[in-house]
């Protein structure tokens, strides 16, 4: 991958998807209150003060051995922090410090790369309150944010171009790469054939209906011919 990676890592529900969506510009990840709806790494690219980097959100942070689910979704995160030249931790001001930000903080610590901590949720007073408590963590510097309205989010990008790596020059694809629709009712079984074709784990399998909840695309050559493979949601709008 040619672009700088940021990976968006944090405990489940703290609006790390609302954080992605907002800088990249649309809205490619799927929002919703309900814990655990982003599980597969989701990819997207940001422009911020003229400089391109790849955006990657992940599903929730949790050690919950007892859910097949939660450790694969931990997987995806791992991952994606592990491909990431800076990391943003986002965490929820309302809520304050918890033990799992105190586990997601860890996992962090053992990568030992760039850290930036957006404590999200912090229009309100209760919000505000509650982001001096992350200074505990002591792995990166703090940004004080709103996803949602956008408060606070120019400062954090600001900071992520700052830290940066410098720019490599990027691969051009030919206009007439192939683009390869994998579409079909919840549970066919897109996500294996997906993962079979990359030859790795892109994105979660699981006899679960809905498992994938967003579009995937995926980059990958085959001899002389550049394929771009789209996960695509079925006609009910949830994907396989």
């Amino acid at each position: 991958m040619s672009k700088a990676v940021v990976a968006v890592v944090g405990r489940p529900n703290v609006g790390k998807s609302t954080l992605f969506n907002r800088i990249v510009g649309r809205r490619e990840a799927v929002v919703e209150n309900t814990p655990g709806c982003t599980r597969d790494r989701l990819y997207g690219v940001a422009d911020w003060n003229g400089r391109e980097f790849t955006v990657v959100d992940t599903g929730g942070l949790v050690r919950d051995e007892s859910d097949p689910m939660a450790s694969r979704i931990r997987a995806q995160a791992e991952l994606a922090i592990e491909e990431a030249d800076i990391i943003l931790l986002v965490a929820d001001g309302t809520e304050g410090l918890t033990p799992l930000d105190e586990d997601v903080a860890q996992v962090l610590r053992l990568a030992q790369k760039p850290v930036l901590v957006a404590v999200n949720k912090t229009e309100g007073k209760k919000g505000k309150a509650g982001v001096s408590d992350f200074y505990a963590l002591g792995i990166g510097e703090l940004y004080a944010i709103s996803a949602t309205q956008g408060d606070g989010v120019a400062d954090l990008l600001d900071e992520v171009v700052a830290k940066l790596p410098p720019p490599e020059e990027a691969e051009e694809f030919p206009e007439d790469v192939l683009r390869v629709a994998i579409i079909g009712r919840p549970n066919v079984g897109k996500s294996s054939l997906l993962n079979a074709v990359l030859g790795e784990e892109r994105v979660i399998v699981s006899n679960i209906p809905g498992t994938t909840r967003d579009a995937v695309d995926t980059y990958v050559e085959r001899g002389d011919q550049k394929y771009v493979l789209e996960a695509k949601f079925d006609a009910t709008g949830i994907a396989d």
